[in-house]
């Protein structure tokens, strides 16, 4: 009995490990709203060495915990020095969104942003990118080859690091209406041109058949 007693306590704790939350790592941001206290609140990053540096709290390593977990412990520790603490934390996960896009360059994404957001922040398209064309890479490995950016709409799982590419037009979607333009133009010149040349093959033509 007592067997199955530890077994089934200890399930769930196997469970939470199969699924770990994500982690800072630096770069990253949290968001700290404190409620009538404005000098405590504010972005605070994480710095290279994976330090977060809080007031009140001071200088912590975050970049080996969980956030669930850190959340936790950062507002028990509020707890103990402020009175009936009001306190909000919000972690922003730094990620790069490059490629022809307006204003390539780093993002930061709360838990409620996904992908194509990332893609919105970043100005959208420039003249030649291409929205049909994203592709997400994760340390190093390609985890969307190809996509249209609003199949990304609903996509949160965004981690720390990733990069999104949004690709270019090719040459030939780019040129298609000039290349139409210039057929079309060509044609109208040489209308009478071809014309005059489907006749005489015609022509041509009857004049072996008859033979």
């Amino acid at each position: 009995m007592r067997l199955i007693v530890a077994c089934a306590i200890a399930a769930p704790c196997a469970s939470a490990q199969e699924k770990p939350s994500f982690v800072l790592r630096p770069g990253d941001v949290v968001k700290v709203l404190v409620w009538r206290e404005n000098d405590m609140s504010g972005d605070f990053k994480v710095d290279e060495a994976g330090q977060l540096v809080l007031p009140l709290i001071g200088p912590r390593i975050v970049t080996h915990t969980g956030w669930e977990i850190l959340r936790d412990s950062l507002l028990e520790s509020y707890a103990r020095q402020l009175k009936n603490p009001s306190v909000v934390l919000t972690p922003l996960r730094l990620i790069l969104v490059l490629g022809e896009v307006t204003k390539p360059g780093p993002v930061l994404l709360d838990p409620t942003m996904t992908f194509a957001s990332a893609v919105a922040i970043a100005g959208g398209t420039n003249i030649q990118g291409d929205l049909r064309r994203v592709r997400i890479v994760r340390d190093g490995r390609t985890i969307v080859k190809q996509a249209p950016v609003d199949s990304l709409i609903f996509r949160a799982d965004v981690r720390s690091g990733d990069q999104v590419y949004v690709d270019r037009f090719s040459w030939f979607e780019r040129n298609s209406a000039f290349m139409a333009s210039v057929a079309l133009s060509w044609f109208e010149r040489n209308s009478a041109f071809m014309a005059s040349v489907a006749l005489s093959l015609t022509g041509i033509l009857i004049s072996i058949l008859r033979r």
